[in-house]
């Protein structure tokens, strides 16, 4: 019966034993993780996030796979859109519009014809001039024959003072003749500088009546006011029987294909602007559009501290 008593004592050894030199190992299979091992490290998925545990006791960290990036800078302003091009077409002559007036929102090519003006006279003053053209035009054959005959003339006068010089040395003519064919020379002279001139009036004469043409041909181009561009009127075209003036509004064309895009930055963000950088825009419709910066104000807005900013 004493192996009773012997058992228990030999329990009771092992239990002491482990309780204090296997303390550790007594904790962990209390707690149930005894004997289980894990890995030195484990890798997350796609995110690019790793766990590292190096020990039962470590303690854990989270860790990021930094990337480098460009982060914008942008410099946001508002602002209003503009059309690209607006011209008020006016008359540059006076007379009487006898055209149908074309009405605002209308759409026009480049060269359509937004008034027509009464040609009044001026079909009769461009026939004039014309004909002050022909006739000086005529008159250059006379002139030119008067030149060369009066060349001739010069020419025949110096022979026969050349002539007489030769005869009065050989004793054979009188100092008379002599001074007659002297002073015929003199006369044919004058009477070429006479033709020459005679030749450049006329050359002159046809260069006005050459202009008196074009400037009547010019005014009857006056007559028909043309859009400059294409685009949409703004107004509607002056109206049939109008007297126009020179300076008078005919209509007031504008272009809003492409948009332009007007803005004010302000002082602190000036030097952010570049003219040519990329630009984008929020319109009140909702709707984005890019272009780039074309313009930037050198010099502030007195009131506001601002500089105008243009983007197409």
């Amino acid at each position: 019966m004493r192996l009773i008593p012997l058992l228990t004592a030999l329990l009771v050894t092992v239990v002491l034993y482990l309780a204090v030199f296997q303390r550790d190992a007594m904790l962990a299979f209390a707690l149930g993780e005894a004997g289980a091992q894990q890995p030195e490290t484990e890798t997350g998925g796609a995110d690019g996030v790793a766990t590292v545990p190096a020990a039962t006791d470590a303690v854990r960290v989270v860790v990021l796979r930094s990337q480098a990036r460009t982060v914008d800078s942008a410099v946001i302003v508002r602002g209003q859109t503009q059309a690209a091009r607006q011209v008020e077409v006016r008359a540059e002559t006076a007379a009487t519009v006898m055209s149908e007036p074309l009405r605002k929102g209308a759409f026009v090519q480049k060269g359509a014809l937004l008034c027509k003006l009464d040609p009044g006279t001026r079909d009769a003053a461009l026939a004039e001039t014309r004909a002050r053209l022909a006739e000086a035009q005529s008159g250059m054959p006379a002139a030119q024959a008067r030149l060369d005959e009066a060349r001739a003339r010069l020419s025949e006068a110096e022979i026969n003072f050349r002539a007489a010089k030769k005869l009065i040395q050989g004793g054979y003519a009188s100092e008379t003749r002599l001074a007659a064919t002297e002073a015929a020379v003199r006369s044919a002279e004058a009477a070429v500088a006479t033709a020459e001139t005679g030749l450049k009036s006329n050359e002159a004469g046809i260069e006005a009546a050459t202009a008196a043409v074009a400037a009547a041909e010019r005014e009857i181009e006056r007559l028909d006011i043309v859009a400059p561009f294409p685009g949409l009127l703004e107004s509607d075209a002056a109206e049939l029987g109008t007297l126009m003036q020179p300076g008078s509004l005919c209509a007031t064309v504008i272009q809003l294909d492409p948009v332009k895009l007007v803005g004010y930055v302000p002082e602190t963000e000036v030097d952010q602007v570049k003219v040519g950088a990329r630009a984008g825009a929020l319109l009140v419709s909702g709707r984005r559009v890019m272009g780039e910066v074309t313009f930037l104000s050198r010099s502030a807005d007195p009131t506001t501290r601002t500089f105008e900013v243009e983007v197409t």
